[in-house]
């Protein structure tokens, strides 16, 4: 049974368990009525051959509510384009699938790219955002987005996760995911539990008092690529096309709302999904990267808030992350023994040692690369420099979707 506490300066909402999945999606239901909803899967090709997407289609094939799915499709040659249409085929509701890598969507990057518009790094960020522009086309005014990798998916996730922003009487534009990462008996989340978690207690003992960091520390799941918003968030948020995507989106939204239209929510009972490997000897892959990429993103954002970093905070900050680190080693340890959970202790630690050694090289980066731009420009602005781009995006993907379906 959930607790019903309330931590930090983000509301909470808990799943209970006291309430049927079809009395909310029938809710839903009324609700999208008066107010469309969608949902965007930002997915690599190679997603539709694994294991998680063709029960999350089968779950969402269920779904009465929703308006319209948005697929956003990475790496994906013209003959995996063409199966792609036909493996989303299930789906009951209206679905457009963005093929990121054919030639008219590739024009239209290019033609951002010549403004100095476009997303500089290929990635999730990038699928993102152009999944964020396509969805300004259309007439949803609650979007919701979730990864395509999860393996204990079932239609509760995206439910719970539209419903605080999708319900008229709630006042919340933004609604980001949670869930205990706890799956096959083990405790997962190194990310979150090892990296993010004590690196905000570090900047805030360092740095001293931080609405930003007590903001941040407020979220049980900072990096869960899970979350909801109502459309016109869409248009002026700018997010990096890196790992410091679920960061940087939280940022924005701290910069342009007020606490109180923000909320987390309990998605799912269990999560699993694919693991990134640790990546110890190559900073340009796995857990090393994404590190790397997270730290840049929090410091960044302090910097905007105008907290000045050194050498010497950056050194004061990585040994005031390893000592808190190392003790949240030993509290997930209590925690997974005493709930019959296994915890490699030793795994643990190498991953705090990696992700010290990176918060410095991230923290080097950032004294290094001072006029880098991390952040893909907003919609704002994109639509300011070429007011025809969103009617180009749907006609390109319409024109795809019909040339290729056949």
């Amino acid at each position: 049974m959930a607790d019903c506490y309330q931590n930090g300066i983000i509301t909470t909402l808990h799943n209970l368990k006291q309430r049927s999945l079809e009395d909310m999606e029938q809710e839903l239901i009324q609700f999208s009525q008066k107010k469309s909803m969608a949902l965007i899967l930002p997915s690599l090709y190679s997603e539709l051959e694994g294991e998680a997407l063709p029960n999350i289609v089968q779950e969402l094939s269920k779904v009465k509510y929703l308006d319209e799915i948005i697929i956003g499709l990475d790496r994906a040659d013209e003959a995996q384009y063409r199966a792609a249409l036909d493996f989303f085929k299930p789906l009951n509701q209206s679905f457009k699938v963005l093929w990121n890598d054919g030639p008219r969507l590739k024009a239209i990057d290019a033609k951002l790219k010549a403004q100095g518009l476009a997303p500089t790094e290929l990635g999730k960020g990038r699928n993102v955002w152009y999944c964020l522009g396509y969805t300004l086309a259309s007439e949803a005014q609650a979007v919701a987005l979730h990864d395509c990798d999860i393996l204990t998916y079932d239609r509760s996730l995206v439910a719970r996760l539209l419903y605080p922003v999708a319900n008229p009487n709630f006042n919340y534009v933004f609604c980001k995911g949670y869930y205990a990462r706890i799956a096959s008996g083990k405790l997962h989340g190194r990310a979150s539990r090892l990296l993010v978690t004590p690196l905000i207690r570090a900047l805030r003992k360092t740095l001293g008092p931080n609405e930003y960091l007590d903001y941040i520390d407020s979220f049980r799941y900072p990096l869960a690529g899970e979350f909801a918003f109502r459309s016109d968030v869409i248009n002026d948020i700018r997010i990096p096309s890196d790992w410091g995507l679920e960061i940087g989106v939280l940022s924005e939204l701290n910069r342009n709302y007020a606490n109180n239209r923000l909320c987390q929510a309990d998605i799912a009972e269990i999560y699993d999904h694919k693991h990134q490997d640790l990546s110890p000897e190559d900073a340009a892959k796995g857990l090393s990267k994404m590190s790397i990429d997270i730290s840049k993103a929090l410091f960044r954002k302090l910097a905007t808030n105008g907290v000045i970093f050194n050498q010497e905070t950056f050194r004061s900050i990585k040994a005031t992350y390893f000592r808190i680190a190392l003790d949240f080693v030993e509290t997930y340890y209590n925690d997974a023994k005493m709930n019959g959970l296994t915890l490699d202790i030793h795994s643990e630690e190498q991953a705090v040692e990696m992700f010290s050694r990176n918060i410095l090289t991230a923290g080097q980066s950032f004294l290094e690369n001072p006029m880098e731009k991390p952040f893909i420009p907003s919609w704002n602005r994109v639509i300011s420099a070429l007011p025809s781009v969103l009617n180009e995006m749907n006609e390109a993907v319409r024109l795809d979707m019909e040339e290729f379906s056949r």
